[in-house]
């Protein structure tokens, strides 16, 4: 069995590469170009010297065109739509695990490694994705929509690792990594100013009023895809209270927004649903993720019309449509994720599933 493993030029896919071949693995390094010509181009050379160091072949797949179109243009779109996209999360089904690993096959790989801080553990359904060791680290959350057929073709070498370790880990291996600075939050977007990014995109959409829920007009916003819900800052409205962003209203290009306790719902509900085991086999409680850097919640699940309908236990800050909400059990193995579409309304809690 032959296993590809993805290296970006970072730390941490370099160790995942060194351990995997520590490990007596069939190795070789798969680096997938994902951006447009001079954005990571300086860790190609880098790589092949550190493949040459370690002795194990080295790729490099063009894929700026899959990249484009399956995560750069979907983003784009998302904002125009009233959405808050979370491209990593559409990057790992689309992209490693889609076109990465295609690529990855067609040079003769069975399987797939990443450097994921994610670990994978057995049930009888086969490998289930699970919580990283290094709370800090974790990314299970972004990997929720990736299906199980490509995580039986997974390793994630350091889901066990603490991140801290990492650098005197490679240090002792005799490895510097290309690129050995963290990543930057959306590899694609320059500084991390997705407004700039988007404008330099083309034309968004303009200006319009900023309302309160019973309608009152209190203002203009500059475009909606400037917004996300839960937004508090940047409104540009001087108030009695504290507001905060509610809807993007996009019928009517209308930016709602209300006080603190206004941001609690009881409830969402989430479209392209990735589910790792059957829901019937669910606790009666899961636990819901719905931003990165959030905590899980407790809540009671529904499957509707291939939807998952979450209601949570207590009153949630209200989820941003076009976020993933995650799904895990107590002891942190994912069991589904989907694409977060709309925050159920107060009145519209029910039982559960």
């Amino acid at each position: 069995m032959t296993t590809a493993v993805a290296v970006s030029g970072g730390m941490d896919s370099l160790l995942a590469l060194a351990l995997m071949k520590e490990r007596g693995h069939d190795v070789f390094a798969l680096h997938g170009r994902f951006l447009p010509k001079g954005g990571g181009d300086g860790a190609v050379a880098g790589l092949a010297e550190a493949c040459a160091h370690l002795g194990v072949p080295f790729h490099v797949a063009d894929l700026r065109r899959e990249f484009e179109r399956e995560v750069v243009a979907p983003f784009a779109d998302a904002y125009r739509r009233g959405l808050t996209p979370n491209p990593c999360a559409a990057c790992n089904p689309r992209m490693k695990f889609g076109a990465l690993f295609d690529a990855a096959r067609a040079l003769g790989a069975d399987n797939l490694a990443t450097g994921h801080y994610v670990r994978l553990v057995d049930a009888k359904e086969g490998p289930l994705l699970a919580r990283g060791a290094d709370p800090a680290k974790d990314q299970s959350y972004f990997l929720s929509l990736v299906g199980g057929e490509a995580l039986r073709r997974a390793h994630f070498p350091l889901g066990d690792m603490l991140k801290r370790d990492v650098p005197a880990r490679l240090a002792g291996l005799g490895l510097t990594p290309p690129l050995p600075g963290e990543s930057q939050e959306i590899c694609f977007v320059p500084g991390d100013d997705y407004q700039t990014f988007l404008t330099r995109r083309g034309p968004m959409p303009g200006g319009g009023p900023i309302v309160l829920a019973d309608g009152t007009v209190i203002g203009r916003h500059k475009g909606l895809w400037r917004h996300t819900q839960g937004q508090r800052r940047g409104l540009g409205i001087a108030w009695a209270e504290p507001l905060y962003v509610l809807h993007k209203r996009v019928v009517d290009n209308t930016l709602v927004v209300g006080p603190k306790p206004s941001l609690l719902v009881p409830g969402c509900v989430a479209g392209r649903v990735n589910l790792m085991t059957d829901p019937a086999g669910w606790p009666e409680v899961v636990m819901v993720q719905t931003r990165y850097r959030q905590r899980p919640r407790p809540a009671r699940f529904a499957i509707e019309d291939h939807r998952l309908v979450v209601r949570f236990l207590e009153p949630h800050d209200r989820p941003a449509p076009g976020q993933v909400a995650a799904v895990y059990d107590a002891e942190g193995t994912v069991l589904g994720g989907g694409v977060i579409e709309h925050a159920l309304e107060r009145g519209m809690e029910g039982d559960g599933g």
